[in-house]
């Protein structure tokens, strides 16, 4: 096949006429920012994911800040995620001055495994962030009876898993607090943006004081008139803007399309390299419904990865891997943490490429992406 002169990048927002007006709509209204939209689109989140109350963050990462303040975490309090992450899902924690605890991941779902979370809990342990990585959630049953049973806090991190399910159940009803994100190559993009789902009316008011400096209105607001507020907590200015909520608004109509060509395409890679042993394709746990943000293939240990992705990336074909494990990255190392403490994720990190896929490939792209990979593997 001829190179092609495009640029397959590993994900891409899709945005259309109809969002590109709602944007338009907001920048002649009267509200820029802390307008209307952003409540439209907090109650459109909570009503597609069935939870009680939803609040919007400036991005993803300071939507997980909010929820680990929320749950009270820090100094001295020791959080259990995965390593193999974006490394906010750590970050979050260190930010309210907690530890991070790394806790391995499972062979076959690349997901947190539950029973290494069990391993790692002391009697400092407050939360357990697990990470639906690549879009299909992580064993939630089972880490929600680990977390019952040693009194923890869930904030499932679902940057990648808007509109996937576990067991019948979306993602956003089956922890404490969940976070999505809205980055231009998530499941629908508001630019930059996250919010945090939880049916917890107290999670929710701490997360609106704090994502506005800590500002709240108080009873005596009524006493000194409109214009009066409190700063009772030490906040951050960490809103949305009404133009974000109106761009995610109209994405959201648009995310059953979305996450079905999502499938269609993994379907398309699952079928392509059904028969070649050189590649390993992802496993789905039994009962979940990947929302397909990423998809990730191992390749056998007698091939070079970088020389796979180096002719790939020659291909215009922008295979990708994720992620680097957090505590291999020089911040976490000088905090002490030390390489081989979780050996599946780094197993798995050597063997693991990303392969593009967005609403927007079509099915001739796709065709391209996995003959190029085949013939490439067998030249081993």
């Amino acid at each position: 096949m001829e190179k092609l002169s495009k640029f397959l990048s590993y994900g891409r927002q899709v945005v259309d006429e109809n969002d590109i007006q709602a944007v338009v709509d907001i920048l002649r209204s009267s509200f820029l920012t802390q307008g209307p939209k952003i409540e439209e689109f907090e109650a459109a989140i909570a009503e597609y994911v069935g939870a009680k109350y939803a609040v919007a963050f400036s991005n993803g990462t300071a939507a997980l800040h909010g929820a680990c303040f929320a749950a009270g975490i820090g100094e001295g309090d020791e959080v259990i995620t995965t390593p193999i992450t974006f490394a906010a899902s750590a970050n979050c924690v260190r930010y309210v001055g907690g530890t991070v605890v790394f806790a391995d991941i499972n062979r076959n779902t690349y997901n947190i495994n539950p029973y290494e979370i069990e391993k790692k809990i002391t009697s400092k342990t407050k939360a357990i962030i697990p990470v639906d990585f690549t879009g299909q959630p992580a064993d939630m049953d089972f880490i929600n009876e680990v977390a019952k049973k040693h009194n923890l806090v869930v904030i499932e991190d679902g940057a990648h898993s808007l509109g996937a399910e576990y067991k019948e159940r979306k993602v956003g009803t089956l922890a404490d607090m969940t976070m999505f994100s809205f980055h231009p190559v998530k499941p629908i993009t508001t630019a930059e943006g996250g919010i945090i789902v939880t049916d917890n009316a107290d999670y929710y008011r701490k997360l609106q004081v704090f994502r506005s400096h800590g500002v709240e209105k108080t009873p005596y607001s009524i006493e000194q008139g409109d214009w009066y507020y409190e700063m009772t907590d030490l906040g951050f200015n960490y809103r949305m803007t009404d133009l974000q909520a109106a761009l995610g608004l109209s994405q959201l109509n648009k995310i059953d399309y979305f996450l079905n060509r999502r499938r269609e395409i993994a379907q398309m890679y699952n079928e392509a390299f059904a028969m070649i042993p050189e590649i390993k394709i992802p496993v789905q746990l039994e009962g979940s419904y990947s929302g397909w943000h990423l998809y990730m293939i191992q390749l056998d240990e007698k091939i070079s990865r970088i020389d796979i992705f180096r002719k790939m990336r020659n291909l215009n074909i922008g295979v990708h891997v994720h992620y680097i494990p957090v505590y291999w990255h020089p911040y976490y190392q000088q905090l002490g943490y030390k390489k081989g403490i979780c050996k599946n994720a780094e197993l798995y990190y050597d063997h693991a490429l990303t392969l593009p896929i967005h609403p927007s490939l079509t099915d001739e792209d796709v065709q391209y992406i996995t003959t190029n990979l085949i013939k490439l593997v067998e030249s081993y």
